[in-house]
């Protein structure tokens, strides 16, 4: 769910998508592979890989991240 009123923030794609944001932000090069993205990611944030996708799918809709190279993850900012 993107915004939801429950007690737990640390499931909404506002907030997951603003932690993926910070991850891809400290990484210098533009592309990077999906399940080292995740293994960032889950260190800063316990996640599931499917709310993982979610959130990807969520910041490719903003046009923040797009497909790169060998199905790596690009940034767009």
């Amino acid at each position: 769910m993107i915004v939801d009123n429950n007690v737990n923030p640390e499931r909404d794609l506002y907030y997951l998508g603003g932690i993926l944001i910070d991850v891809l932000s400290t990484k210098k090069k533009n592309e990077i592979d999906y399940i080292e993205l995740y293994r960032l990611f889950n260190k800063k944030q316990e996640i599931t890989i499917n709310l993982y996708s979610l959130t990807l799918d969520w910041l490719f809709i903003l046009g923040l991240i797009n497909k790169g190279e060998n199905g790596k993850i690009k940034k767009c900012f």
